[in-house]
C-alpha cells in the first residue's frame, strides 16, 4: 500500500518514523507511554503550524475544513490512533482497490464485537469522497487528536496549480502589472472635495483599503496561459483567503460521491449527515494578548465595536475578508442609513410645527371650549353614557402633532426620498462594481441542490422499474403540482389566520371597552380608550413576534417540498413566501386602524354589530390617526428592541452557551489536553453557522415598510429607523467577525431580488399615503369646509360641520343609556360624527350632500396625488442616471488599455517571430556554406542543417 504524503496527519519526516511501521509496532504492544515519551522529545508542532491556520508541516495554509462525528471504542486511545493513522496511510487508493481501512475494521470487530453499520458506510463515504478530493488535485490532512472528543476534522490545502485552474473556470478577474491613472477631478470640485475630504477624516475608518486611490491595476481574468500579465512575485499571496476557499468550495460542490445516496458534492454528503460541517476558516484570533495583526482583528476595532458607530464603514475590508454578496449587503445598509438622516430632519421639522401650531388650530380650540356644550351620543349601548365632547380635548390637541398640513408635504417628501435612495443605490452600486472588478460579472447557472438530485435520481428510478428508455430527467410542473396546492393553500391558510388573530383582537377591543364602561370610578371610565388601545397594541406586538418566527419555519418548508433546481432559485422562493407572510402579519392591524376602524359603525339607532352583540367600535373624536400612530410607533419600536436586538445578541449567546455545555459534559480528558491550545478549526467549530443574509434583509425591508408606508400618520418613524440602523450595523458587524462562522465568499454584482421588494414597496407607499391623507386623516374634510362652506374664510364652525344630530327617542329598544340622567340634566338631542340628515328632516338620518361632496374630494385628491408624485418620482429616476459618468469614462479606459496591452503583445510576438526567421535564415546559409567540413568533424551528430534549430 503506497503513502500519499499530501494526504496524511503528520507527514513522515517530521515524525522520523515511516507510517506503515505505526501499524506493526501496535500490533507487537507497542503501548502508550512509550508513544507519549517518543512525542515529548519532538517539539510541539501546534506552534509551526499556528495553532491550525496550516498544515503540520507549517508551510500548507488551511483552506477549508470539513467536520465529522465519529465513534471511539472502549479499547482506548490507542486503538484510535491506529484507525487514524492506517486511514491517513491509504487515503489516495483507487476505487479498485481496497477501501481504505477494512483491515483495521476487521481488528475492531475482533476486540468489539458490536458493529455500527451504520458508521461504518458514513465513513467509507467519507472515504472515496475525500480520494476524490485528492484525485481533484486537492491536499487534505487529518485530524481526530482534538480536545472535541468525537469529533474529526480534514484539513484542505489548495496547491498552486489547482487554484490556477479553478481560477481560469470560474473566470476571476485578477489584477495584473498594469497600472493606470484614475481620473481626477479638475478646479472648484477638486477644492469641494479636498474640503470634504478633511472635514471626514475623523469618521474615517484606519484601514488601508479604505483610502483613496488614484492609481489602478488593471484587472483581466486569469488565465494559465497569460500569467505573464499578472504580477506572480507573491505567489501566497496572489490568491487571499476569501478567493481560495471560494475555489476550494466549487471543487467541493462538484466532487461526486457514488457511495452517496446523491451523486453532487458536500451538500448531500451534510444533508446525509456523512459531514456536520463544512466551513472556511477565520483569519485568526480578534483579542487577546500577543494577537498577530490580521484582517479579522482589524475589522472588529474600525468595524465591529460600538465606539466606532459615527464612522464610515470599512466597506472593501469588508468585501476582501467576507465577499462581494456580504459586501453589498452592508454597503446597502451603509447607503440606506445616511438616506435616514435628511428624512429625520424634515420628519423632526414636521413634528416640530405640528407641536408650534397645535395653540392655533380652531378645531381642536373649539373642541376643548366647554362653552360649546356639545353633547356626544354613548359610545357603547346600555352601559355608556352621554359624555361632553370637551374631554376629549387632550385627544384633540395630540392628534394634531400628526395631522396638520405639514404632513401632505412630508408625505411626498417621503415619495421622493424613496426614489431618490434607490437611484443613489443604484450608482454607489456601480462604483462598487468598478472598484470590486465586478464590471461584465454575469452569475452562472450553480449547481443542483442535493434535494433536487434526490427528486431526480428517485424519479429515475421509478422508470427504470417501469421498462422505460430514461434519459436526463428533470422534474416538472406535474411533479411540483402537489407543492405548488400545498404552497397555495398554506399561504392562503396564514394569510387567514393573521386575518382571525387581528379580528379576535377586535372583538378584545370591544368586549374590553364595554366591561371598562361599566367601572363605577370617574377616572376608570375616562380611561376606557387608552387603556383599551394600549393592551390592543401589546396584543398584536406580541403575535407578530410569534407569528414572524412561525412563518419563517413555515415559509422554509413550503419552499423546501418544491424543491427548487439551484440555490439560488431556492432563496428567490423563499424570500416571496417569508415576505409575503411577515409582510400580511406586520401591517394587517395597522391598515385595520387606517382604513377599517370606525368605516362601519352604522349610526345612533342603527348600530353595525359583531355576532349580534358586540358594537364595532369608533375612531375618537379628533379621528383614528392618532391610534394608527400610536399602533404604528409601538409595533415598529417593539419589533426594533426585542425582535432585531435582543433576539439577534440572545439567542446566538444561548446556543453557544448550550453547545459549550454539551461538550463540556462530553469531554474526559486529561490535564495535559485541558490546557492545551485549542487550534483554529475548533475554535471555529464552537461558533454559529452562518444562516444567510435573508433574515438580516427582511428586517430592514419591513421596517423601510414602516418608514415609506404610513409616513403621513408618523413623522417620526425615520429618525427611530436611524437610531436602530446605528446600532443594527455595528451589532451585525460584531455577528459576523465574532459570533459566526466564516461564509463562503459569493460573488454578487447586485442586492438581487431585494431591490424589486423595495421598489415596489415604494410604489405602494405612494398609494398608501394617498389614502392614509385623504381617508384616515381630517385635511381633506377641511379643505372641504374651507372653500365651499365657510361663511367667513376660517376654520370656525368645522367640528359643528362634521357633527350630526340625532334624537334620543329614537335609540332601538334596550340599547338607551341606563343612567340618561349622568351629566345632571335630560338630554333630547345628542351629537354624532357623521354627515347626515338631522332628525327634523324628511329623509331623517340619510347620508347627507356633504358626504358625498366630501367622498368626491378624497377620490380627487388620491388620484392627483398618486399620479403627481409617481410622475415625479419616475422624473427623478429619468433625471439621475444610473451609471456615474467618471465610472462609465473608467470602465471604458480600462478597456482600451486591455486592448493596447494585447495589441503590444501580439507586436512582441511578430517581432520575435522574425528575428527567429532572420536567425534561422543565417544560419541556414552558413550551413550550406561549411557543410564538408562540419560533416567530417561531426559525423553522426546532431550538428546538421536540419537540427541546428532545435539545438538553438
Amino acid at each position: 500500500m503506497r503513502v500519499n504524503k499530501k494526504y496524511s496527519c503528520l507527514p513522515a519526516e517530521e515524525k522520523g518514523i515511516h507510517i506503515i511501521n505505526i501499524r506493526a509496532i501496535e500490533d507487537i504492544g507497542y503501548d502508550q507511554h512509550e508513544s507519549t515519551l517518543l512525542n515529548s522529545l519532538s517539539k510541539n508542532p501546534d506552534a509551526d503550524c499556528k495553532y491550525g491556520l496550516y498544515f503540520r508541516d507549517g508551510k500548507r495554509k488551511v483552506d477549508y475544513i470539513l467536520v465529522y462525528h465519529y465513534k471511539k471504542s472502549s479499547a482506548g486511545r490507542t486503538l484510535t490512533r491506529r484507525v487514524h493513522h492506517n486511514d491517513s496511510s491509504a487515503r489516495s487508493t483507487k476505487q479498485d482497490q481496497p477501501l481504505p481501512g477494512k483491515g483495521v475494521q476487521l481488528e475492531m470487530g475482533e476486540s468489539e464485537p458490536h458493529v455500527d453499520y451504520h458508521e461504518d458506510d458514513k465513513r467509507f463515504r467519507r472515504e472515496e469522497y475525500e480520494g476524490n478530493l485528492v484525485e481533484a488535485g486537492l491536499e487534505l490532512e487529518r485530524d481526530e487528536d482534538t480536545k472535541i472528543h468525537g469529533i474529526g476534522f480534514v484539513k484542505i490545502h489548495a496547491p498552486w496549480n489547482v487554484l490556477c485552474r479553478e481560477a481560469e473556470f470560474l473566470k476571476l478577474k485578477m489584477p495584473t502589472k498594469k497600472m493606470y491613472q484614475i481620473n481626477q477631478t479638475h478646479g472648484l470640485l477638486k477644492k469641494i472635495n479636498s474640503v470634504i475630504q478633511k472635514i471626514t477624516e475623523p469618521i474615517q475608518p484606519k484601514v488601508a483599503e479604505h483610502k483613496p486611490q488614484t492609481v489602478k491595476r488593471l484587472s483581466y481574468p486569469f488565465s494559465r496561459e497569460k500569467q505573464h500579465l499578472f504580477d506572480l512575485s507573491d505567489r501566497d499571496s496572489f490568491f487571499d483567503s476569501k478567493t481560495r476557499s471560494t475555489i476550494v468550495y466549487e471543487i467541493l460542490k462538484r466532487t461526486t460521491c457514488t457511495k452517496a445516496k446523491y451523486s453532487m458534492g458536500i451538500t448531500s454528503l451534510l444533508a446525509n449527515g456523512v459531514y456536520s460541517a463544512a466551513y472556511p476558516l477565520h483569519d485568526g484570533d480578534y483579542e487577546g494578548e500577543n494577537v498577530e495583526p490580521n484582517d479579522r482583528k482589524l475589522l472588529c476595532e474600525e468595524w465591529a465595536s460600538y465606539g466606532v458607530f459615527y464612522k464610515y464603514q470599512p466597506i472593501d475590508l469588508v468585501r476582501k475578508y467576507f465577499g462581494e454578496k456580504i459586501g453589498l449587503y452592508f454597503a446597502w445598509l451603509g447607503v440606506y442609513t445616511q438616506m435616514l438622516i435628511p428624512a429625520s430632519i424634515v420628519g423632526i421639522i414636521v413634528f416640530l410645527y405640528g407641536c408650534a401650531t397645535v395653540d392655533e388650530n380652531i378645531p381642536s380650540m373649539e373642541m376643548c371650549d366647554q362653552r360649546n356644550n356639545i353633547t356626544m351620543c354613548p359610545l357603547c349601548d346600555r352601559t355608556c353614557s352621554y359624555w361632553k365632547m370637551s374631554s376629549a380635548c387632550a385627544t384633540a390637541r395630540a392628534s394634531h402633532l400628526f395631522d396638520n398640513p405639514a404632513t401632505v408635504f412630508f408625505s411626498v417628501f417621503m415619495a421622493l426620498w424613496a426614489a431618490t435612495f434607490m437611484e443613489h443605490w443604484k450608482r454607489k452600486q456601480m462604483r462598487l462594481n468598478y472598484r470590486w472588478d465586478l464590471t461584465g460579472f454575469e452569475e452562472e447557472e450553480d449547481h443542483p441542490r442535493a434535494e433536487y438530485e434526490a427528486k431526480v435520481l428517485e424519479k429515475s428510478l421509478r422508470k427504470e422499474h417501469k421498462h422505460k428508455e430514461t434519459d436526463k430527467e428533470k422534474l416538472t410542473w406535474k411533479d411540483r403540482f402537489p407543492a405548488y396546492l400545498t404552497n397555495f393553500v398554506g399561504i392562503i391558510f396564514m394569510v387567514g389566520l393573521t386575518f382571525a388573530i387581528v379580528f379576535g383582537v377586535i372583538i378584545y377591543r370591544i368586549s374590553t371597552a364595554a366591561a371598562l364602561a361599566i367601572s363605577s370610578t370617574p377616572s376608570g371610565r375616562s380611561s376606557v380608550r387608552v387603556t383599551v388601545t394600549a393592551t390592543a397594541v401589546i396584543i398584536n406586538l406580541v403575535v407578530i413576534i410569534i407569528l414572524d418566527e412561525v412563518y419563517g419555519c413555515i415559509a422554509r418548508w413550503l419552499t423546501q417540498i418544491e424543491v427548487p433546481k439551484t440555490d439560488k432559485n431556492f432563496e428567490e422562493r423563499l424570500i416571496f413566501k417569508a415576505f409575503l407572510l411577515k409582510f400580511v402579519n406586520a401591517y394587517t392591524p395597522i391598515f385595520y386602524v387606517a382604513f377599517f376602524k370606525g368605516r362601519f359603525v352604522g349610526r345612533p339607532g342603527d348600530y353595525v354589530y359583531i355576532f349580534h352583540s358586540f358594537r364595532m367600535e369608533e375612531c375618537a373624536p379628533g379621528g383614528c390617526l392618532m391610534e394608527l400612530c400610536i399602533q404604528l410607533s409601538i409595533i415598529m419600536l417593539g419589533k426594533q428592541l426585542i425582535q432585531n436586538n435582543l433576539f439577534e445578541i440572545g439567542i446566538p449567546k444561548m446556543k453557544k452557551f448550550i453547545r459549550y455545555m454539551k461538550l463540556k459534559r462530553r469531554r474526559s480528558l486529561d490535564h495535559e489536553e485541558h490546557m492545551k491550545k485549542k487550534q483554529r478549526y475548533e475554535v471555529d467549530y464552537n461558533l454559529e453557522p452562518f444562516a444567510g443574509l435573508t433574515p438580516e434583509y427582511m428586517e430592514m425591508i419591513i421596517q423601510f415598510g414602516f418608514v415609506t408606508l404610513f409616513v403621513a400618520s408618523f413623522p417620526l418613524a425615520p429618525l427611530f429607523a436611524l437610531l436602530n440602523n446605528i446600532i443594527e450595523i455595528r451589532l451585525d458587524a460584531k455577528k459576523f467577525v465574532t459570533e459566526l462562522r466564516r461564509p463562503v465568499a459569493v460573488r454578487a454584482k447586485d442586492i438581487g431580488i431585494w431591490y424589486n421588494i423595495l421598489r415596489g414597496i415604494g410604489k405602494l407607499a405612494v398609494i398608501i399615503n394617498a389614502f392614509v391623507i385623504s381617508f384616515t386623516s381630517d385635511f381633506i374634510p377641511r379643505l372641504v369646509y374651507l372653500y365651499m362652506y365657510s361663511e367667513n374664510g376660517t376654520m370656525h364652525g368645522f367640528v359643528n360641520h362634521t357633527l350630526s344630530s340625532f334624537n334620543v327617542s329614537d335609540f332601538q329598544a334596550g340599547t338607551a343609556p341606563n343612567d340618561p340622567m349622568d351629566l345632571g340634566y335630560e338630554v333630547q338631542i345628542c351629537r354624532y360624527k357623521d354627515y347626515r340628515e338631522p332628525p327634523w328632516s324628511e329623509n331623517k338620518y340619510d347620508i347627507s350632500k356633504d358626504f358625498w361632496a366630501v367622498l368626491a374630494a378624497r377620490l380627487a385628491f388620491v388620484i392627483v396625488f398618486q399620479n403627481l408624485v409617481m410622475f415625479m418620482s419616475d422624473f427623478v429616476d429619468w433625471i439621475i442616471p444610473d451609471i456615474p459618468k467618471d465610472i462609465s469614462q473608467q470602465i471604458h479606459k480600462e478597456k482600451v488599455l486591455m486592448v493596447e496591452v494585447f495589441m503590444r503583445e501580439e507586436q512582441g510576438k511578430l517581432q520575435m517571430l522574425e528575428t527567429w526567421k532572420d536567425k534561422d535564415k543565417k544560419k541556414g546559409e552558413n550551413c550550406n556554406n561549411h557543410s564538408p567540413r562540419l560533416s567530417r568533424s561531426h559525423s553522426g551528430s546532431l550538428s546538421s542543417c536540419h537540427s541546428y534549430p532545435l539545438d538553438v
